[in-house]
Parts: structure tokens; C-alpha cells; sequence
């Protein structure tokens, strides 16, 4: 959208999601994934890999039960952590676009929480590397909610610890499960291009490739 937002709705506050978009762990996640596919001799392709994307692992894998029949939940989780720990796994990337737009906000005075499929040690970490944790408002993590992106449940708990509605937030994600999760819950959403083409990403209000790019409140790419 390019065109100046009115008064009435302008934007206030937003959330962000967090791999994909303030870091780039996807790499990362989709090896384990595959390696955890590959163990059980699971047949996957990129398509299946990028279904995880965005998403808590143990939504997934409970509408998808074929992949793994006969193990717990509890066991995947298990079976997950042994993976993400081995040697060999792509390394985590720092987006600093993304955390100088953090910043650019926080001077402004804008209220901002992360809302992110992952869980809250990992979250509480990430944001720790990145020198931003202070910043934020609050958290909600995959052990929040019990419905995972793209239900909008986890952002409409971030609505609620901001102190806004839903229309005068904005949403920042990289996936399609993130922006359909924050669209359902009645926010404008910003796509990042970090792990999926523009394409993909349609149904966002803007999209841009580095968040610096986003010309606040207009919420329109600088140009």
C-alpha cells in the first residue's frame, strides 16, 4: 500500500516476528528438519521442508501424523533437540536492517513485542545476541499459545500486551503462515523477503527486502 494512511488508523504499535525476519536461522531449521526426515527415512523435498516455516514444529506434525506414525510427540522433541545440537548445521545471520529499524521505532517511540513459533528460551536468546531484547514490550512463544501461526491467536495476545487494537498494529513477518496469521487477526503485515520470494508473500500489505526500506507510518517502501 503506498498511499498515506489517515489519522484514525494510522499505525501505533507492531510485532514482529522473529526468525526470518529480525534473524535467519530458516537455513538452520530446515537442516534439521531434513536431518530428522532423513533418520526415519522420510521422502521430502523442498516443498515439505518449507511447510515447517513459520510455524510451531508440533502443529505440523499433528496434522501430518504419517511422518513419523508410532512416535510421541514428546519423542519428536527429543528427537529434534539431538538434531539441532550436531555439528555441521548452517550458521544463525544477523538481519542489522532489521534491528536498526528496531531501534529507528524505539527512538520514535513506537510500542513493539515479538509474537514467534519458536519457543521462548530460544526467542529470549536470540533477541539477547541481538542487543534488543530491552526494547521489547513483551513476548508471545510457541509455549504461550495453543494454537500456532497462521491462527491468529498468538497476535491477538500481542494486541493485548501492547494495549492496541488490532487495526492501529502493524505486523512484520517472512512467511505466509505469519502474514495469513496477522491479516486474521485484523492487523496490517509487512512482508520481509528473507526466506520466501514476493510472490509468495501476496497477500501482505507491503513487502520489502530489508525493513529499513519501510517508511513509518506510511508504511509504504521508501524510495
Amino acid at each position: 500500500m503506498s498511499e498515506l494512511i489517515t489519522d484514525d488508523t494510522r499505525p501505533r504499535a507492531a510485532l514482529f516476528d522473529l526468525d526470518g525476519t529480525l534473524i535467519n536461522s530458516e537455513p538452520r531449521s530446515m537442516a534439521v528438519w531434513s536431518r530428522l526426515l532423513t533418520a526415519y527415512g522420510v521422502p521430502h523435498d523442498d516443498q515439505v521442508l518449507h511447510g515447517f516455516m513459520g510455524r510451531r514444529g508440533v502443529d505440523v506434525l499433528a496434522e501430518q501424523p504419517h511422518l513419523f506414525p508410532g512416535l510421541s510427540l514428546a519423542e519428536l522433541r527429543g528427537e529434534i533437540r539431538r538434531h539441532g545440537e550436531a555439528p555441521g548445521l548452517p550458521d544463525v545471520e544477523h538481519l542489522p536492517e532489521s534491528v536498526a529499524f528496531l531501534r529507528v521505532l524505539h527512538a520514535e517511540g513506537v510500542p513493539f513485542g515479538l509474537v514467534t513459533s519458536a519457543g521462548r528460551d530460544w526467542a529470549e536468546l536470540a533477541l539477547e545476541q541481538l542487543g534488543v531484547r530491552e526494547l521489547f514490550r513483551g513476548l508471545v512463544t510457541a509455549d504461550d499459545v495453543t494454537e500456532g501461526k497462521p491462527h491468529p491467536q498468538g497476535y491477538l495476545d500481542g494486541a493485548r500486551i501492547l494495549g492496541y487494537a488490532p487495526e492501529h498494529i502493524v505486523v512484520f513477518e517472512d512467511t505466509p503462515a505469519g502474514i495469513l496469521a496477522g491479516k486474521s487477526a485484523g492487523m496490517r503485515v509487512v512482508g520481509i523477503t528473507t526466506t520466501h520470494a514476493r510472490s509468495v508473500l501476496g497477500q501482505a500489505d507491503l513487502v520489502v527486502d530489508h525493513l529499513t526500506e519501510v517508511d513509518w507510518p506510511r508504511l509504504a517502501a521508501r524510495t
